[in-house]
């Protein structure tokens, strides 16, 4: 058994422990020294992101070979076309290789979202739109690359799942502890 760290990652915060230039780390908001980061999520993604301090769950939740679904939020720009959801849904060759299947929905703006500082930039003659997209790989900005390659590039994105864990109603910057997690 372990302890495992439900921590909403604030935009621009580096998921890391050490100073990285003047850019904001975990370590404004973490202190335990003992837990170790579970999966990444880029400097200007937000929402949630695991902490443990037992190895072995921390490579159960980030080792893709394990295959565990994360779902992400992300506010695209352009209104989502049905092809680009199909394109999603049936995975789509990046340049680093074919993706695998995505769970892929539009959906409304999700209720109860903090605004972001800064916000994300408004430009009345280009709508947005919403996409809630699940995948079980985990390649540096992929998320991001597939919007772009179906062509509606992500201006905000939220992790709101991993696996069992949800983000909930956790704000950025908040964090809730669960003890005794078995690996």
């Amino acid at each position: 058994m372990s302890d495992l760290v439900i921590f909403s990652k604030p935009f621009r915060v580096m998921s890391q422990f050490r100073a990285s230039g003047d850019k904001l780390t975990l370590s404004k908001y973490i202190h335990d020294p003992a837990l170790r980061i579970a999966g990444r999520l880029d400097y200007d993604s937000e929402g949630l992101l695991l902490l443990s301090d037992n190895g072995h769950l921390v490579q159960k939740i980030s080792n893709p070979q394990f295959k565990l679904e994360k779902t992400y939020w992300a506010q695209l720009e352009g209104e989502l076309s049905e092809q680009a959801l199909l394109s999603l849904q049936s995975g789509l060759v990046l340049k680093d290789g074919k993706t695998r299947p995505a769970r892929a929905r539009m959906i409304d703006e999700p209720e109860n979202l903090w605004p972001r500082e800064p916000p994300v930039r408004y430009r009345a003659a280009i709508p947005t739109s919403w996409l809630e997209l699940s995948i079980t790989e985990g390649r540096n900005r992929q998320v991001r690359r597939m919007t772009a390659a179906v062509g509606f590039p992500t201006l905000r994105l939220i992790r709101v799942r991993v696996g069992d864990w949800q983000l909930g109603s956790l704000k950025p910057g908040e964090q809730q502890l669960l003890e005794n997690v078995s690996s």
